[in-house]
């Protein structure tokens, strides 16, 4: 939600670059108080690789999730970003080895319905008309494919590591994706035209960020991708109450159906 009011006059690329600096200095601050630091120098090269690897998984999807932002409505874009859980469900059974259960399945399938009911385009009342097409869907699916990627190789990657390390170093590869991106795509001139509002809201997701990874990479490198993940997702409920209270963003009933069998095949995993 923060993210949103942020880019609204914002290019996409240049707000993620932005939000992306709050997030390693965040993360940095966090390593520095845990002590965490100082294993940097006992990682394997294994290790090495899997959290870099994370971190252009994360920030591919970050880039797809926050144009598909702009492009489109929030209450639109996160269920389809959030039906990643699917694809992660899947990807944890291939490579770490997680079972899927009668429970998992029957799960997964309220999920896909309840993202495929909520997918349809509806205009909000006080936004500006956006751009006609499918291009913002395009988005939200290349950021759902990342997302399951992020989780599965951030799995892999904290094995063994302390996760406010691991999110540090993560962080440092994602900011560096975002930069390149604005500078191949020539937005770094859009930066002079943001005002301090536009300023305080990226910031403020930046850090809202950053509080949520360090307790995401915790959970994960303590529990199941595969049951760690659906909870991180419903964080659908808040999402979509907010842009009801500040965007302006509502519902209709069938997206509201939908979000209501998305959440019990969430529940359904977690439970």
């Amino acid at each position: 939600i923060l993210a949103k009011c942020g880019i609204r006059k914002t290019d996409s690329d240049a707000a993620t670059a932005i939000r992306t600096i709050v997030v390693l200095i965040f993360s940095w601050i966090m390593m520095l108080i845990t002590g965490s630091i100082g294993t940097i120098s006992s990682l394997s090269s294994k290790t090495w690789m899997f959290l870099i690897l994370s971190g252009i998984a994360t920030g591919v999807s970050w880039l797809c999730y926050f144009k598909a932002l702009q492009l489109g409505d929030v209450n639109k874009v996160v269920p389809i970003d959030k039906s990643s859980t699917i694809l992660t469900i899947i990807l944890a059974f291939i490579f770490l080895g997680e079972p899927i259960t009668l429970v998992k399945g029957i799960a997964v399938v309220l999920i896909g319905i309840g993202t495929f009911m909520m997918i349809q385009k509806k205009e909000t009342v006080d936004e500006p008309k956006k751009p006609k097409g499918g291009s913002w869907l395009i988005y939200a699916l290349l950021s759902t494919v990342f997302a399951s990627l992020t989780a599965i190789l951030g799995k892999v990657g904290i094995e063994g590591v302390e996760s406010n390390l691991g999110t540090a170093i993560r962080t440092c590869v994602v900011l560096v994706m975002a930069w390149v991106m604005v500078f191949v795509t020539g937005q770094q001139h859009s930066m002079h035209g943001l005002n301090r509002k536009d300023l305080l809201f990226l910031g403020l997701s930046g850090l809202t960020t950053g509080l949520s990874w360090l307790c995401y990479y915790r959970a994960l490198q303590d529990g199941p991708a595969s049951v760690v993940v659906p909870i991180d997702k419903l964080s659908i409920l808040v999402t979509v109450a907010f842009s009801g209270l500040v965007l302006k963003e509502r519902l209709d009933r069938r997206s509201g159906t939908g979000l209501v069998l998305l959440t019990a095949g969430t529940l359904l995993l977690v439970l």
